[in-house]
């Protein structure tokens, strides 16, 4: 995999100066976020309601539509994902009130998520700090010193079968309907939660009322489920890649992590416009408050972040098996190395 990373970029610009060189990228532009989002709901809610007529009418076929529908809820969801960082609006108000109602429809407690997630800008790549809003990382050591049933039940956690689709499924259906991890946080996860869930199940009773459980279940099920386990995809790829950067202790540092430790996820012309840009996710660590729509013209500004921590398609792939951090090679590892290595 292409990681072309710190000597070439940092001998012409000093990696400490990145923040002041990207600010001139945060600003909104609030026509253009109000128009992504336009384009991106009708739509979503167009594929829905002519699946669901589909379904009504025994159309089988017309239940393909489920499958754009599911892309253009990871785009909603990478929306609201702007929201969370305060990069569709200047106003927080209008940031937090849209992301609020996206997440209706992305079934995620926005103030709940937006709470694990900047804890995760502030840890990521950090050995010392890992376990709030990432995917759980054992290094070589600690996984040997398990028993074999915790050996076993993290084997289980990192098979794909559960990372990208049981997973994904407990995460969105389950896990968000309560505030895991923040259950002793205070009232705000709990509001975040319960005001989600009432928004959730208030159209959805409607719509059940309408079409009839089974339609509904028919077109709305797929829809989450695909949609879920690409988004899972997309966080796992940007962080668990071969090349990435963890450290701990006063070795840790912000922007090398960013740049190190996040994947530029190099995909084609489509896929990065249903995904909103988030595989350009080395830029968005390094400054999270710049727009997606903005995130290809710091790629066109400064070339010498295209070939950062740089994997394609394909390359992704061969991600799926690394599970576990070398703390002597400095790298991920699979299962079979670490047993090799042993």
């Amino acid at each position: 995999m292409e990681n072309k990373c710190a000597p070439d970029v940092e001998s012409r610009k000093d990696i400490r100066s990145w923040g002041a060189i990207l600010a001139s990228y945060r600003q909104p532009d609030t026509a253009r976020s109000i128009i992504e989002i336009l384009i991106t709901v009708v739509p979503f809610a167009a594929c829905w309601a002519l699946a669901a007529m589909a379904a009504i009418n025994d159309w089988w076929w017309g239940l393909l539509l489920t499958i754009p529908a599911a892309g253009f809820l990871v785009r909603l969801f990478i929306l609201q994902h702007d929201c969370g960082h305060g990069a569709l609006f200047s106003r927080r108000n209008a940031n937090d009130w849209t992301g609020r109602v996206i997440g209706i429809l992305t079934l995620t407690p926005y103030d709940y998520w937006r709470r694990t997630h900047a804890a995760h800008h502030a840890t990521a790549g950090d050995l010392d700090r890992r376990g709030i809003g990432d995917v759980k990382t054992l290094t070589v050591r600690e996984y040997e010193a398990l028993p074999w049933h915790g050996r076993a039940s993290y084997r289980l956690y990192r098979h794909p079968a559960i990372m990208f689709g049981l997973g994904p499924a407990w995460l969105f259906i389950c896990q968000y309907r309560l505030p895991f991890g923040l259950m002793r946080a205070g009232v705000q996860p709990w509001a975040s939660t319960v005001a989600t869930n009432i928004g959730i199940a208030l159209p959805a009773a409607g719509l059940i009322g309408i079409l009839g459980i089974g339609p509904f279940l028919m077109v709305q099920l797929p829809i989450t489920l695909m949609a879920a386990t690409a988004g899972v995809w997309l966080f796992y790829v940007q962080h668990q890649f071969e090349g990435t950067h963890w450290s701990e202790g006063e070795s840790w540092n912000f922007q090398n992590a960013a740049l190190h430790g996040s994947s530029h996820y190099e995909l084609p012309l489509m896929l990065r416009w249903f995904t909103g840009n988030i595989g350009i996710h080395h830029v968005h660590h390094l400054a999270s408050r710049i727009p997606f729509y903005r995130l290809p013209r710091v790629l066109v500004d400064h070339p010498e972040l295209r070939d950062m921590s740089r994997i394609t398609l394909l390359q992704s792939l061969s991600c799926v098996g690394l599970a576990l951090w070398d703390e002597q090679a400095k790298r991920l590892v699979s299962f079979r190395e670490a047993q090799a290595a042993a």
